[in-house]
């Protein structure tokens, strides 16, 4: 995002843009989620707890756009996979592909979510290099556009026609101007609330702070994947690192889950490997009926906001049903339909720009599946 002119305009683009960031880490993390052959345990609740926060994010962000006078859209975000970087600009360096849940994978996972203090010096030139630069830009713009934003809230609240404010039970609130106190704070508490989920408490700490229960934040949590333990800080004082780090993971073990060897999603969305497979029409139909429900659920997403004020919340409930019921046509549907011998075979030949990250995200020497595509056809 450029960052020469930080007025109101820029403001309702950056928040729109944290909500194409916000969602384009959930297609991630599902497709990760979705591969744990026991959809119960640790990683599984760690992941699915990282995903239903993804969400609150970008309900919160959602939110804070509608407030001053924009309307989220929703129905038609498609990241696209693989990417370079997330929305914005953040992150520019990483690589992200959909993928099962893998050592590699969560190294990209704790890419995503890594705090400021953590992040190597390599990255640190980049304009937003962690989620949390493009927060504090946008907390930045909203301090010095106040008034503006104060003017924005005003008209807007009188505005009828105005998106609608979306308040849930799960970790979020609806941010409403009232004549006579100031709504500035309510958009900086959800940035607040973002940041600590995400990357952790501005303390230095992997946890969030007592508003979340203190709570690990998304990078600890798969940081504890990663090392195949617990969280646990030294007994000895010394700071956490980059460097040190790994000392704060000796807790209790754990062990890293059983997954289905899916392949990782290649650009085409398996275009190529399709044509040569021999059942190619059943595992199209179950990939054709995975996209299907997930752009109903896109869909639905953006009624919440921008549809009847009135249906607002049981659209709310729908969207978050199909949510859930994604696992069903993803571990029963696709991820049961193996990719023949020969096809895997001709990967180098198939995706030659991209058979390095396929091969270092897939185990080629096992049976492999295909794995769901997050295609939004509302696009």
């Amino acid at each position: 995002m450029a960052d020469d002119r930080r007025d109101l305009a820029w403001l309702r683009q950056a928040l729109q843009t944290a909500i194409s960031l916000e969602h384009a880490t959930m297609p991630l993390y599902l497709a990760a989620m979705f591969s744990l052959r026991v959809q119960s345990f640790t990683a599984y609740n760690f992941v699915r707890s990282v995903v239903m926060e993804e969400m609150i994010h970008m309900a919160i962000a959602c939110n804070m756009l509608a407030a001053i006078g924009g309307r989220p859209q929703i129905a038609t975000l498609h990241h696209g996979f693989p990417s370079q970087g997330l929305p914005g600009g953040v992150e520019p360096d990483l690589r992200a592909r959909l993928a099962r849940l893998s050592p590699a994978q969560l190294e990209v996972f704790m890419r995503i979510e890594v705090p400021d203090f953590l992040l190597s010096p390599e990255h640190q030139d980049e304009s937003y290099p962690t989620i949390g630069d493009l927060y504090d830009a946008i907390g930045l713009a909203i301090d010095e556009n106040a008034d503006d934003v104060r003017q924005a809230m005003r008209e807007t609240a009188a505005n009828p026609d105005r998106a609608n404010q979306v308040g849930d039970n799960i970790g979020f609130t609806t941010i409403v101007y009232q004549e006579g106190t100031d709504p500035v704070p309510l958009l900086r508490a959800g940035i607040s609330e973002i940041l600590e989920q995400g990357e952790g408490s501005r303390s230095r700490t992997l946890h969030t702070g007592p508003t979340s229960q203190n709570e690990e934040s998304h990078y600890c949590k798969f940081a504890e994947l990663h090392y195949g333990r617990a969280f646990q800080s030294p007994e000895s004082d010394i700071a956490l690192t980059r460097e040190t780090e790994s000392q704060f993971f000796e807790g209790y073990p754990i062990p890293f889950p059983g997954t289905v060897n899916t392949m990782a999603v290649p650009a085409d969305g398996y275009a190529a490997l399709l044509a040569h497979d021999a059942n190619a029409d059943a595992a199209r139909r179950a990939l054709d009926t995975f996209d299907t429900r997930y752009s109903q659920m896109m869909k639905s997403l953006d009624a919440v906001w921008n549809g009847p004020a009135a249906k607002s919340w049981p659209t709310l409930g729908e969207a978050v049903g199909l949510m859930t019921g994604l696992r069903v046509p993803a571990c029963f549907g696709v991820m049961v339909a193996q990719i023949p011998a020969d096809a895997i075979a001709r990967l180098p030949e198939l995706y030659p720009d991209e058979y390095a990250d396929i091969a270092a995200l897939t185990d080629l020497d096992q049976p492999v599946f295909y794995g769901p595509r997050f295609l939004n056809l509302n696009v």
